[in-house]
């Protein structure tokens, strides 16, 4: 394999570009149950039919683990709303409709995305009655088995040259109830310092799947939660905040 062109850099690991193939090298130090973990939630959804790069092999490249799928040609979402501003209404509406596209498949052998959640709650720095009324929440809330992507935004949208939209990084996902990754997106756009764009998409993905949005905003807390076991500090602290946000009932 050749990996002289690097396309993305992130903390613990480098994608190149070998032709028409994409290799994720994992820094030595990587988990080598994660990476097995997510080659098999790609995999998984793979058999959805959502348009997705297919995985090649899992390998071993000068002791580091790799993961061979797909490249996907074109510009990433993200790239397409800063460059064309004045498009960010269609841009909005295609993500959001990709979004409830995903929702509609199942994926029956993905993890369950409660779960996921009941242990990052266990695993957080808040006292014992705000993981206990976290607890009762999440318990409370409808059981769903709808794919969930876990880090859906701009970034990880590639939009070919003919239009086409794929979708990437499956390491996050999940099935489980839609609106928790609707409350993953909201926060996410809001980490970023766009809160008007989060309000924005919030709206239109809540009237296009006829969603109230206060059933969203009682996802909030459980979700950043969960969200702030990892992660840089300063996000961290952003995450808590929302913890307390809505209200318990």
């Amino acid at each position: 394999m050749n990996l002289d062109r690097v396309i993305a850099v992130r903390n613990d690991k480098t994608v190149y570009r070998d032709g028409d193939l994409a290799i994720k090298v994992f820094n030595e130090d990587y988990s080598k149950a994660n990476v097995l973990n997510e080659a098999l939630n790609q995999s998984r959804v793979e058999e959805t039919g959502l348009a997705i790069p297919k995985i090649h092999e899992v390998t071993l490249i000068d002791g580091k683990w790799a993961i061979v799928y797909d490249y996907i040609k074109g510009k990433t979402l993200a790239e397409l709303m800063e460059k064309n501003p004045d498009k960010m209404d269609e841009y909005l509406e295609l993500f959001v409709n990709l979004q409830i596209e995903m929702h509609s498949k199942k994926a029956p052998m993905l993890g369950k995305l409660k779960d996921k959640m009941t242990r990052k709650i266990s695993e957080s720095s808040l006292d014992a009655t705000t993981r206990y009324e976290l607890h009762m929440r999440l318990d409370s809330m409808p059981k769903h088995d709808k794919v969930c992507h876990g880090d859906y935004n701009p970034s990880n949208i590639i939009i070919t040259d003919d239009g086409t939209p794929y979708i990437l990084d499956w390491s996050h996902a999940t099935q489980g109830n839609a609106s928790a990754d609707v409350a993953r997106t909201y926060l996410l756009f809001c980490l970023a310092g766009d809160k008007e764009l989060a309000d924005k998409y919030l709206k239109l993905f809540c009237q296009k799947s006829d969603t109230p949005v206060q059933y969203v905003n009682k996802w909030l807390p459980i979700v950043a939660a969960s969200q702030s076991v990892k992660g840089k500090p300063e996000e961290r602290e952003f995450l808590l905040k929302w913890v307390n946000v809505v209200e318990y009932e």
